[in-house]
C-alpha cells in the first residue's frame, strides 16, 4: 500500500512538472535582403511576445541551412518568419520530417511567397519568379497549405480593416472576439488548397485595389500527423502589436505545438500581474533624453504611469493609487497642498526612488532633504557651505560599497563602468547608508545610498544624466531593483 501510494504521488509529481515545462519554439529567420520584410526588428518582437505569455521556452537560428533532424528533435513547433534562399535537400527534408511526424509549425506574413516559394533575385534586383528547374519546394506548399500564380502575387494598397472570425469553433478561436481590427496588407488572389480550415477573412476593398470579396486571412492545415497555422498578417511590428492579433498568434503556437488551446483569449492583452508594483514616475523642471522612458519598459513585476509635475503627481488620491514614487524632476520647492500628500505617502511606508538631478527636489523643504533623501545638491552657496559643481560626461567606475556587495539592491552588479554626470560638493547626511560609491576624483563618493530615516523606503541613486545611463543594463537593473526593494518585494 506504502508502495503504491509513493508511485502514485511520483506519477503526480511528474504530471505536474510535466504541465509546467514551457513548450519549445524555434523561431527560424534571417538571411534575407528582401526589402519590405525587416525581420530584424519582427523576430525580437515575436519572441518577446512569447516568452512573455509564460508558456514557451524560445530559440532563434538565422542559419536554417544547417537545420538537421537532429537539431530539431526538441523542438515542439517552428515559427517562419523568413524570406530567404532555398535551404537545401538536408534542411527542407529535416523539415518536412519534423512536421510530418507529428510536430508543429506557424507560418506568419511574407512566408506565403518569396524564395522559398521559388522566387529569386534577378539582374535587375527585383524578386520575380524563378524559371530554373527545381527552384520551387512543393512541400512547402503543401504545409502552408497554399500557392500564388506569379500574376497574381499582390495584396491592396495597406490600410486598416477588420479580420472576422468565421470558424470560432476551433480550439485556437474559440471564445475570442468576432472581430477585430488591424493595419496591415491583405493578401489576395492566393491558391488554396483543398482540405485548408479557414479560420478568419477579410472584406478586400476594392477601393483600396482589393478583389471585392472576402479573403482568407489564418487557416490550419494537416501535413502527415503534424499541424500547420498559417496567418497572412503581420507585416511589421506595427501590425504585430494588436492584441489580437497576439492572441490568435499566441494560441495558434501553442496549438501547432500541443494540438490544444490552454491559453486565454485575451492572451495578447498586456495588463499587468495583480501584484505588480504601482510605480508614478514624476518630471518636469530640468530637461531629459526621451530614452529615460525605456527604463521601466520590460518588467512584468512593474507597472508605471508619468506624471509631468509635482501638481499632476501629488494629487489627493495619489496614496491610494501607487506604491512607489520615481522622482526625475528638479523642483526648490512644493505648495503646501502638495508637501501635505507627499509627506502622508511617504510616512505611509509607500517607497520613494529619487534618480540624478532629483537630488535638487524640494530644497526648500529641510525635513525632504535633511530626513527623507539624505542630500543636497547646493545650486549656490548658502551659508559656510559653497556651491555644489557638476561636469558631463564622466568616466566613473562605481562599485558596492564595503560590505554591501549582498544587499538587496546591489547584489549581482559588481563595478558599473559607465560615462555620467559628476556631482562633487554636496551635503550628505551621517546617518545614510551608502551602497555604492566610486573614486573618481570629480565626483563626492557616494553614490547610491538608502536615506537617513530607517523607517522609510528611500533610497537614492545619483546616475542616470543621458543615454548613455539610460540603456546600460546594470544600471536598468539597479532603477528595477530600487524600485522593487522600495516597494518590499526584495
Amino acid at each position: 500500500m506504502r508502495m503504491a501510494l509513493r508511485l502514485f504521488t511520483a506519477v503526480l509529481l511528474f504530471a505536474a512538472i510535466s504541465a509546467a515545462a514551457p513548450l519549445r519554439i524555434l523561431i527560424i529567420t534571417g538571411d534575407s535582403d528582401y526589402p519590405n520584410h525587416d525581420w530584424r526588428a519582427t523576430t525580437p518582437f515575436l519572441q518577446n511576445a512569447l516568452m512573455a505569455s509564460g508558456r514557451f521556452d524560445v530559440r532563434v537560428t538565422e542559419e536554417p541551412r544547417g537545420l538537421t533532424p537532429d537539431a530539431l528533435a526538441g523542438y515542439d513547433a517552428v515559427l517562419l518568419n523568413y524570406n530567404g534562399p532555398r535551404w537545401g535537400a538536408l534542411a527542407e527534408k529535416a523539415i518536412e520530417g519534423f512536421v510530418r511526424a507529428g510536430k508543429g509549425m506557424v507560418a506568419l506574413h511574407g512566408v506565403s511567397y518569396g524564395p522559398l516559394m521559388g522566387m529569386e533575385k534577378g539582374p535587375n534586383g527585383r524578386w520575380a519568379r524563378s524559371e530554373k528547374k527545381g527552384a520551387e519546394w512543393p512541400a512547402y506548399k503543401a504545409m502552408l497549405g497554399v500557392d500564388w500564380e506569379p500574376a497574381n502575387i499582390g495584396h491592396a494598397a495597406r490600410h486598416a480593416f477588420p479580420v472576422k472570425l468565421v470558424d470560432r469553433g476551433h480550439p485556437i478561436t474559440r471564445g475570442m472576439e468576432p472581430e477585430f481590427t488591424v493595419n496591415d496588407e491583405l493578401y489576395h488572389k492566393m491558391s488554396h488548397r483543398p482540405g485548408i480550415r479557414v479560420l478568419a477573412a477579410a472584406f478586400d476593398n476594392p477601393a483600396k485595389g482589393g478583389t471585392g470579396q472576402d479573403e482568407p486571412i489564418a487557416w490550419t492545415v494537416a501535413f502527415g500527423k503534424g499541424r500547420v497555422f498559417h496567418c497572412t498578417l503581420g507585416h511589421d511590428t506595427s501590425a504585430m502589436y494588436q492584441p489580437e492579433f497576439l492572441t490568435l498568434f499566441l494560441r495558434a503556437t501553442e496549438w501547432a505545438a500541443t494540438g490544444e488551446v490552454t491559453l486565454g483569449p485575451r492572451a495578447g492583452q498586456t495588463a499587468a500581474p495583480k501584484d505588480a508594483v504601482r510605480v508614478l514616475v514624476v518630471t518636469g523642471g530640468h530637461a531629459y533624453e526621451p530614452s529615460f522612458y525605456t527604463v521601466f519598459e520590460g518588467h512584468k513585476d512593474m507597472v508605471w504611469t508619468h506624471a509631468a509635475s509635482q501638481k499632476d503627481a501629488f494629487r489627493p488620491k495619489f496614496l491610494e493609487r501607487f506604491d512607489v514614487l520615481v522622482l526625475y524632476d528638479m523642483a526648490n520647492d512644493l505648495a503646501d497642498v502638495e508637501k501635505k500628500t507627499l509627506e502622508a505617502f511617504v510616512k505611509s511606508g509607500k517607497g520613494v526612488v529619487s534618480l540624478h538631478h532629483a537630488i535638487v527636489d524640494y530644497t526648500e523643504w529641510s525635513w525632504w532633504w535633511q530626513e527623507v533623501v539624505g542630500g543636497k545638491y547646493f545650486v549656490k552657496p548658502l551659508g559656510d557651505h559653497g556651491a555644489s559643481q557638476f561636469k558631463d560626461d564622466v568616466p566613473m567606475v562605481v562599485r558596492p560599497a564595503q560590505g554591501m556587495a549582498n544587499h538587496a539592491v546591489v547584489r549581482g552588479l559588481g563595478e558599473i563602468v559607465i560615462e555620467d554626470e559628476a556631482y562633487k560638493g554636496m551635503w550628505h547626511s551621517p546617518r545614510i547608508k551608502v551602497l555604492m560609491e566610486t573614486d573618481t576624483p570629480l565626483n563626492d563618493r557616494p553614490v547610491v545610498y538608502i536615506g537617513p530615516n530607517e523607517k522609510l523606503r528611500v533610497i537614492y541613486v545619483q546616475l542616470g544624466h543621458g543615454p548613455s545611463a539610460h540603456r546600460h543594463p546594470s544600471y536598468r537593473k539597479l532603477v528595477h531593483n530600487a524600485i522593487l526593494w522600495s516597494a518590499g518585494k526584495l
